[in-house]
């Protein structure tokens, strides 16, 4: 039984990822972390991962990038992997992540889906059978609530695309302004926040006469939970070192 402690406890991903263990039976969530602390019923909650009275075998962050310090200062000194769901870290921020999973075991990808994971193994795929001659561009839509533009999952995308082109390729976030052609190295990025999406990512490769969409749409907020719950426990007890999702699928 793995012992599981959510940071972001109180917030909508916290509620549900709650739920869902507890439809389990190879998991438990012992605590949660919030800076709302008010009582569940459930399982105690603290302000901050140090006030935890007992040590989990694994922490779910669906926070803020703000709680990663605390939490990666904490993983360290009592060696507990850690799952980092949290969308919207800066470049420093994901450094810090790659630097202590030198030290502990994390599980960091922009997207907890297994969809999404398999529209990026296709959009690779794509990219090699059509050898880089077609157009790239991404468009995500999410609730009309999310703050960051555009989505860690659309980078992430971008960047796996990208790799398999010799990383040449550059991004461009907005055309408004922009009074020129688009050249062959783009990669184009949109945004659009309106309503209650939950997520949806469209890889469009548009060619001479065609046009290829490779598309996701996440239906409940259920999809990321179970992704990470399904982390937590590929997770513990590992060894240090920074896993994503394809380590996960290879492994199931």
């Amino acid at each position: 039984m793995v012992k599981i402690a959510i940071t972001g406890a109180n917030g909508k991903m916290g509620k549900v990822i709650a739920s869902l263990v507890a439809a389990r039976e190879d998991c438990t969530v012992i605590a949660g972390i919030d800076l709302n602390d008010a009582p569940n019923g459930s399982f105690p909650i603290v302000k901050y991962p140090s006030e935890l009275a007992e040590k989990p075998d694994v922490i779910i962050d669906f926070s803020h990038p703000s709680a990663l310090d605390g939490l990666l200062s904490y993983c360290t000194i009592n060696n507990v992997p850690l799952v980092a769901a949290t969308t919207g870290y800066s470049a420093d921020e994901i450094a810090k992540i790659k630097k202590t999973a030198e030290q502990i075991p994390i599980f960091f990808t922009f997207n907890m889906s297994l969809g999404i994971n398999l529209l990026v193994e296709l959009g690779k795929r794509a990219v090699n059978v059509l050898g880089g001659q077609y157009d790239i561009e991404i468009v995500e839509k999410h609730h009309n609530q999310k703050k960051d533009a555009p989505s860690g999952t659309a980078i992430m995308i971008a960047e796996a695309l990208n790799g398999e082109l010799d990383n040449k390729m550059k991004y461009v976030y907005d055309r408004h302004n922009v009074r020129k052609a688009r050249e062959a190295n783009e990669i184009g990025m949109h945004a659009i926040r309106g309503g209650t999406i939950v997520g949806e990512h469209d890889i469009i490769f548009a060619g001479h006469d065609e046009v290829i969409t490779l598309s996701h749409s996440a239906g409940s907020k259920e999809v990321f939970a179970n992704g990470s719950i399904n982390a937590a426990i590929f997770l513990s007890g590992k060894e240090s070192g920074l896993y994503d999702m394809s380590d996960l699928l290879q492994n199931s």
